[in-house]
């Protein structure tokens, strides 16, 4: 046998060590993926117990305002407008002048009854005299009856003619007065459409402007039949006023989504169902003291739900499977398994659950996707309380 030399001895002696360190690594990786596999199997999830809790939710309805009083002012008598004493968007205060119709018409009526007053009074006199002058002579039988009757009777038509003639007197007067148009409260002006010289009458379609007292403002807002019978469930009392009395109050929520700084307090309701919009319709009042809401406005009344006790969860806490909302529990053996819930109500990021979850139990906080029913996990406590104060209901 010849002897090996030396270059294939150094080459037999690192194949040699090539395969142990290969054999080596092989084991190595083999035994971290065995590892890597047990904690895919126990997999660290956090989760959460579920308390109950006092909360409070709510609703936003879009809402119309208007003034506590809003008066169209419009013209009781025909004429030329001779006077407008007041601009669009001022306040006015109860019996300050706002329009001026040419009176002289009017006046002249005045005249006209009044000069016919004077002439059925007078007319009442002569009849007067003519009763007093008959009646001693029908006493003393100089004349007849009958004329003394005939007299009478012609004073107590020049009496109703005077009567009839102070009506015609008052009538005109007051025709004269409704020449001179005040506020009949204070408020604001709205737009005023004629101009001065303009035709203006009790015929006319349109009013000379409207008035409006924003010291207190209405909102109108309307619920659907399935939501009236929700609210009714909600607040107690025998009767639906019984049950306005026990309602909280309310916001104004404006068009920018800043929220009025005054409370409003509903106060009643329409008495039948709009049939078309199957709708029924809501008033709350709010004050308005420093007059920043106008009659025409928009806005959404924010109605509270108050609950004494909910289950409180967060939404990540949540997944929805065919239109349901579904959590999983754990068990005590740790393994999760799904359960359907029914959401009550909603507010920020927090689910309020009535049905198919109990205060005490577990449910994974998230994670949701690596899970299957069945499936163990390694718990790992998150805290619902901590959860509230980062993220308030």
């Amino acid at each position: 046998m010849q002897p090996l030399n030396h270059s294939k001895l150094v080459s037999a002696i690192t194949n040699v060590f090539l395969h142990s360190l290969l054999l080596g690594l092989l084991y190595a990786c083999g035994g971290n993926s065995e590892q890597a596999g047990n904690q895919m199997e126990t997999p660290e999830i956090p989760v959460l117990e579920v308390k109950s809790m006092s909360a409070s939710t709510h609703r936003d309805i879009p809402a119309t305002l208007e003034g506590k009083v809003n008066i169209e002012i419009r013209p009781q008598v025909d004429g030329y407008l001779e006077k407008i004493y007041i601009d669009e968007g001022a306040f006015v205060t109860k019996g300050q002048p706002l329009f001026q119709i040419n009176e002289a018409p009017y006046r002249e009526q005045l005249h006209t009854a009044e000069a016919s007053l004077l002439a059925a009074k007078a007319s009442v006199t002569k009849a007067k005299l003519e009763v007093d002058r008959l009646t001693p002579l029908v006493q003393n039988k100089v004349v007849s009856e009958i004329q003394l009757q005939s007299a009478q009777a012609a004073y107590e038509a020049a009496k109703a003619n005077e009567a009839q003639a102070q009506a015609m007197v008052s009538s005109a007067r007051i025709n004269l007065g409704y020449t001179h148009i005040t506020a009949p409260v204070s408020g604001y002006i709205g737009r005023i459409p004629y101009k001065t010289g303009s035709l203006v009458g009790r015929s006319e379609p349109q009013s000379l402007t409207v008035l409006s007292d924003v010291n207190e403002m209405y909102a109108y807002f309307s619920m659907s039949e399935a939501e009236f019978l929700q609210f009714k469930e909600r607040f107690p009392g025998n009767t639906i006023q019984e049950k306005i009395k026990h309602l909280p109050p309310v916001q104004l929520v404006l068009s920018d989504n800043s929220l009025f700084p005054q409370p409003g307090k509903i106060e009643t309701l329409e008495g039948q169902f709009n049939k078309t919009m199957g709708s029924i319709s809501f008033r709350a009042s709010f004050p308005n003291p420093g007059g920043l809401l106008r009659s025409g406005n928009t806005g959404k009344v924010r109605l509270p739900n108050l609950y004494n006790t909910a289950m409180v969860i967060p939404q990540e806490a949540t997944f929805e499977l065919q239109d349901q909302v579904l959590v999983f529990t754990v068990t005590d053996s740790n393994k999760v398994v799904s359960r359907p819930v029914q959401i009550a109500d909603q507010s920020g990021n927090y689910y309020l659950v009535g049905n198919g979850i109990k205060a005490g139990e577990q449910i994974v906080f998230a994670g949701h996707n690596r899970l299957r029913d069945g499936a163990l996990i390694k718990p790992q406590r998150v805290s619902l309380d901590s959860l509230l104060q980062a993220n308030p209901l």
